[in-house]
């Protein structure tokens, strides 16, 4: 999802931490720190660990809009997935059925 990548190295300067110790505060990489600053990108894992080291809500560092969009997205996904789980165990049972069938 996409943070104000501006509103983190804000806050991060602020307390006076490197991005190493906001890394370590958050139990994520120095890497993710950097990217999340560069980019404005994250996961909402990481967007937890932020907001919950800097104290604020999510919505503070969170573009407007993103969270509803990954939020839906991910249903989608899910959804899609949930189908296909669904026809694979009716046609397994189908096939086990005709199997079994012609068997006796």
């Amino acid at each position: 999802m996409d943070v104000n990548a501006k509103k983190i190295k804000e806050l991060r300067t602020a307390k006076g931490w490197t991005q190493q110790h906001l890394a370590d505060a958050c139990a994520i990489s120095l890497r993710t720190v950097q990217r999340v600053e560069r980019y404005g990108n994250a996961s909402q894992d990481t967007v937890l660990g932020l907001s919950s080291v800097f104290e604020t809500a999510q919505s503070n560092i969170i573009v407007a809009g993103t969270l509803e969009e990954d939020l839906a997205g991910g249903g989608e996904k899910e959804s899609g997935q949930s189908k296909q789980v669904f026809l694979a165990a009716v046609f397994g049972a189908m096939a086990g059925a005709l199997i079994m069938f012609f068997i006796k």
